[in-house]
């Protein structure tokens, strides 16, 4: 019997977020909103997800801050 499974985080943009000054690199920028969530998915189908976020993203370092 062959099973195909998978387990990861997957993120979605979900468009642009607030003007923010990162606190590791210091720029003032227009920072991405996106949703982070953890996915089991069998046969290329997602099963279930869990511990949904939704996270700020500072455009220049990456540093993330929950919303």
């Amino acid at each position: 019997m062959f099973l195909l499974f998978g387990f990861g985080t997957k993120q979605k943009v979900l468009g642009p977020g607030e003007v923010r000054t990162c606190p590791r690199c210091g720029n003032t920028t227009q920072w991405t909103r996106i949703r982070q969530f953890r996915q089991f998915s069998l046969f290329f189908v997602p099963v279930a997800r869990w511990r949904r976020e939704t996270l700020e993203v500072c455009g220049v370092c990456g540093t993330a801050v929950q919303v």
